[in-house]
């Protein structure tokens, strides 16, 4: 059959295409930003991409749509597969019809940590053995693509709450029916689509629903959102991690670089890694315990994770360790307070004395421009020696007035940042870039400058 994705570059969209390509579909897609990575991933795949939603342009041998939720009414392919009448479906409803239906899906869903969670849980079952399939919204440190079909019933999916598509406004995870869930945290986010906390607890609420008495439930102690949820009604065991939880990962180093896994107070083994933060030593810990759930010890889980490498944009580091300049950049996702939060706290710890830690932002999601969160961004920042915010045009709201011109200044331009950044780093600073987007390839056009400059 020929699928025709509307919106193929998203990265849940990108993935999926791949998916249908590799079950023997003939597989092609549009979208208005047809740039790498994910266009690398899909022409290597054989995927033919076409730029923009003219419907002269979609192939006459399109047999079914497959709909991104980035698409509304208006939209000119949109408006041609209505008005005749041709098939089409959401992405995630295909994927459950289509690959789904006969696995033990393994679901990651939370405001925050699900592309790392998930591809810690998805390494871990491969270097079990267990050759599982995945879809992860990034590109995982440990493969080469963002999703496969796997050679096992075990399917590892990052289970997002946005809404499914412009006909379908339940949460994409109510789709995947998973057997074990695991449910990070939960905060408010998405305000283009949710009103309030509570709007988002309920898509929660239909995901527990779906869980047979068999599956699992995985979340954090103290998490009092996820606990509303679990007080709804859940028919599923309940685990939880954490203080004073009988599964807890503890940290050796500061910093988490280095940590040890308890079980009912026995340590069942010690990994040091290349990542740090508490947040994940938290996606390590609801990762092992995940994994247990389908046959693999934590001792073996524990292996895994020593190998373990971030994915793609999560503390990606851009410039060569002992690099001349002396100056270390990394690239990161965070766009949420409590992400900046715990992204800047993982890069203070393990800092020297005298280092300088310096974020650059760009409030870019649809809940940051609506301005919801702008009295707690600043705050959460408090790790940081120096900030600089990149302020869209015509954002409607502004930072400066909040901000300590000797601790941060907010700009209008990437060039502007960029030209900061360059008066302002010295030997020793660590800098790192946080933002949903490509921020305007800032961070590469930065640490490029770093090696250059020094070499």
């Amino acid at each position: 059959m020929h699928l025709h994705f509307l919106g193929i570059c998203g990265t849940f969209m990108g993935s999926l295409a791949q998916l249908a390509k590799a079950l023997g579909h003939q597989v092609s897609g549009s979208d208005l930003g047809v740039y790498p990575p994910m266009s690398d991933q899909l022409r290597a795949a054989g995927i033919e991409l076409i730029e923009g939603y003219d419907p002269a342009n979609i192939p006459a041998s399109a047999e079914l749509f497959i709909v991104g939720n980035a698409m509304s009414r208006g939209n000119p392919s949109v408006e041609y597969v209505l008005e005749r009448n041709l098939p089409y479906r959401s992405g995630p409803q295909w994927l459950n019809e289509e690959v789904l239906q006969s696995r033990w899906v393994l679901a990651v869903a939370g405001t925050h940590g699900k592309t790392s969670t998930s591809s810690m849980l998805a390494w871990i079952l491969e270097y079990a053995g267990m050759q599982p399939g995945f879809l992860i919204g990034g590109v995982p440190g440990n493969f080469d693509v963002s999703a496969r079909l796997g050679g096992s019933p075990f399917f590892v999916i990052e289970a997002d709450e946005y809404d499914t598509a412009f006909f379908d406004k339940r949460s994409k995870f109510v789709h995947y029916k998973p057997r074990t869930l695991i449910a990070n945290n939960l905060e408010f986010d998405h305000a283009d689509i949710f009103a309030d906390l509570a709007a988002i607890e309920t898509q929660f609420h239909h995901l527990m629903r779906l869980l047979p008495a068999s599956g699992k439930v995985i979340l954090p102690v103290g998490e009092a959102a996820l606990e509303r949820v679990l007080q709804r009604g859940c028919w599923s065991e309940v685990e939880r991690f954490g203080a004073d939880s009988p599964s807890q990962i503890v940290a050796e180093r500061e910093d988490g670089s280095v940590f040890s896994f308890y079980e009912q107070g026995e340590c069942l083994g010690s990994v040091h890694w290349s990542l740090t933060g508490q947040h994940n030593l938290n996606n390590a810990n609801a990762a092992i315990l995940a994994a247990r759930h389908v046959g693999v010890k934590p001792e073996l889980a524990l292996q895994a994770l020593a190998e373990f490498q971030l994915p793609k944009r999560r503390m990606e580091r851009l410039t060569p360790a002992g690099n001349a300049a002396g100056v270390e950049v990394f690239d990161d996702f965070a766009h949420h307070p409590t992400a900046i939060k715990t992204t800047l706290a993982g890069a203070r710890a393990g800092m020297q004395p005298g280092q300088r830690l310096i974020a650059v932002l760009e409030p870019r999601s649809n809940t940051m421009k609506m301005g919801v969160h702008k009295d707690s961004l600043v705050p959460s920042t408090a790790d940081a020696d120096f900030c600089l915010w990149l302020e869209a045009p015509g954002q409607g709201w502004s930072l400066a007035g909040q901000l300590n011109p000797d601790q941060g200044i907010s700009v209008n331009s990437a060039d502007e940042i960029l030209a900061q950044l360059q008066q302002r780093v010295q030997a020793g600073d660590r800098v790192v870039f946080m933002s949903n987007g490509g921020f305007a390839g800032l961070p590469a056009r930065f640490a490029r400058w770093v090696v250059e400059s020094k070499s």
